[in-house]
């Protein structure tokens, strides 16, 4: 099993920036993705971007591509997802998940946290 954990959200004004944590104990595989997603109210999840470990590749949604980054910490286990310039239709549940190879399927998922962007 994996254990995703994620931290960082809050509320932030338009314009402004946040970077939120997903902190990963348990199981490793040598080759797999990390990914973020997004759910807002009333919608359904949408994929944020990705990240190939140990490669450290990554894959962004075109509405995000420019303004978030995901980056790593592998002494600390933890990938991160620093988005600047935000707007207010970024406002959503985050959650960061785990596939078990490349590009798999997401199996494990941490338990998200909100980002709330005011105009």
């Amino acid at each position: 099993q994996v254990q995703l954990v994620e931290s960082g959200g809050g509320l932030v004004q338009a314009g402004g920036s946040l970077r939120l944590s997903c902190a990963r104990s348990g199981r490793t595989f040598a080759s797999h993705s990390m990914g973020w997603f997004r759910q807002a109210p009333g919608k359904e999840r949408e994929f944020v971007g990705a990240l190939n470990w140990p490669g450290g590749t990554t894959s962004y949604a075109a509405s995000v591509k420019g303004r978030f980054t995901i980056s790593r910490d592998n002494a600390k286990n933890t990938v991160y997802l620093q988005m600047n310039s935000l707007k207010p239709e970024d406002t959503a549940v985050y959650y960061c998940a785990a596939a078990e190879r490349l590009r798999g399927d997401y199996k494990y998922w941490g338990q998200g946290t909100q980002v709330t962007v005011s105009s």
